[in-house]
């Protein structure tokens, strides 16, 4: 039996608040690029190759995307409030633990795989999905802008905590990774306890003062959903609506991932090919990915989830693959030059962010927002299937090759299939003819505003 709140939360806001809160914290797993090249010095103590920072990172992904299946149906028995209060505790520890035990136990990198890798990706797994479920419940008028509200703390958590880590707060200079990761660790289990106080579920049957499914407000921006009590995972993964956003998700999170995870390394090498310093070139990089690609992932977020709601989220994920997929496929030449650098992160970080909006709505679209905890769950495993490719995949070429090109043209083009999937992606069958009209309706076009 799920927990509400009508006691608790008096304005709906507040959930969106808390939401963010939560948010901010789980985005550190997006902050990773700032401790590889500390990882990577060979002067350093840890003298890690690039390809294992990236499967720190990736394992990270992974756990967090398993995780969320179970995230899913927990938070639907029990509500969101425990499962992303556990989240957090249990993302802290992983970030401490790392921090305490040092070259301990298991030694450096084993250890980070543990509890960067493992430990903190479960607990980020258990409480992502938890904001994003209870936001579309509090808000189904607003689906796509209030899911790019609720998960732009991801993306703009990367820039608070890579710009404390790195230039602006100089933690890593003045303390250290290990003692940075400590501090950061209970930091998470901090914040992402006050956030979830406002985390809990309308009260049964709760529609927002004013709004009727069936009659949208005259004027009002509105998008249609599955009506009825929606389908469970079982039900939805026998349908080919679930196996194509799947595959759209997957080739979308590797593009995304494999820049997020190596963007100061690939910066650093393209620009010192060009004559830059180490040092010019470590700074540009990482204003790339600090402030550019943060601001833009978070900024894709909001922005995606609110053109989602104007235009369908079918048009919008065609266009926001077809022009990711482009962008990739130059982005290797547009690394060496400062600016292009900064464009290319840019577009590439607002689009990539865009798919945190488009992805959990459109499941809630096609299947129906009851069971969209659940049903999101399975969808994004698909994130943590291309939280292992995109890095690793570019880092190990790298490694082998002495060259990322042909890293970024394989993102691109599956980028520019995930688009051509989306062009042909329709309801599914099982849907009610009044409810398929209802879908259709929103996944292919802007509402009617007629009325």
């Amino acid at each position: 039996m799920t927990t509400t709140g009508s006691s608790r939360v008096k304005n709906r806001w507040l959930v969106v608040l808390g939401a963010v809160l939560v948010q901010l914290c789980l985005g550190a797993i997006y902050a990773w690029s700032v401790f590889t090249p500390y990882l990577t010095d060979p002067a350093g103590p840890f003298g890690f190759t690039r390809t294992q920072t990236q499967i720190i990172f990736s394992i990270s992904l992974l756990s967090f995307a398993i995780t969320m299946i179970l995230a899913g149906r927990w938070q639907a028995r029990s509500g969101p409030y425990i499962v992303a209060l556990t989240g957090g505790i249990v993302m802290g520890a992983g970030y401490a633990l790392a921090g305490l035990m040092g070259n301990n136990l298991f030694g450096y990198f084993w250890n980070q795989v543990l509890f960067i890798g493992l430990l903190s990706g479960i607990g980020i797994g258990l409480a992502y999905v938890c904001p994003i479920a209870c936001g579309m419940k509090w808000f189904p008028d607003k689906k796509g802008l209030i899911t790019g509200l609720a998960v732009a703390g991801f993306g703009f958590g990367a820039l608070i905590w890579i710009q404390l880590a790195g230039d602006f707060g100089g933690l890593l200079v003045r303390f250290g990774v290990l003692n940075v990761f400590l501090i950061y660790g209970i930091t998470f289990a901090v914040a992402i306890a006050i956030g979830t106080t406002w985390l809990v579920n309308p009260p049964e049957g709760y529609c927002p003062p004013g709004w009727d499914p069936n009659c949208p407000i005259p004027g009002a921006p509105t998008s249609p959903t599955r009506s009825g009590p929606g389908i469970r995972a079982g039900e939805m993964l026998r349908t080919p609506q679930f196996y194509g956003i799947w595959v759209m998700f997957l080739f979308a999170a590797m593009a995304g991932l494999l820049v997020i995870g190596n963007i100061v390394l690939f910066g650093i090498d393209a620009l010192q090919a060009e004559g830059y310093t180490l040092a010019e070139a470590t700074a540009i990089a990482g204003l790339a990915m600090a402030v550019f690609y943060a601001l833009a992932n978070g900024g894709g977020r909001i922005a995606w989830g609110a053109i989602s709601d104007r235009i369908g989220r079918k048009t919008s994920l065609i266009i926001m693959c077809a022009t990711q997929g482009l962008i990739m496929i130059a982005f290797f030449w547009m690394g060496s030059v400062p600016a292009l650098l900064y464009l290319g992160t840019t577009i590439i970080g607002f689009n990539y962010g865009g798919a945190f909006a488009l992805f959990p709505t459109i499941t809630g679209d096609l299947f129906g927002t009851e069971y969209v905890g659940e049903n999101y769950g399975w969808v994004f495993t698909s994130y943590g299937v291309g939280g292992v490719i995109g890095p690793i995949m570019a880092a190990g070429i790298r490694d082998s090759l002495g060259n990322w090109l042909a890293g970024f043209i394989i993102a691109g083009v599956a980028c520019l299939v995930a688009a051509v999937i989306g062009w042909r992606l329709q309801p599914p069958r099982e849907v009610t003819e009044a409810t398929s009209a209802t879908s259709a309706t929103s996944l292919t076009s802007a509402p009617d505003r007629s009325r």
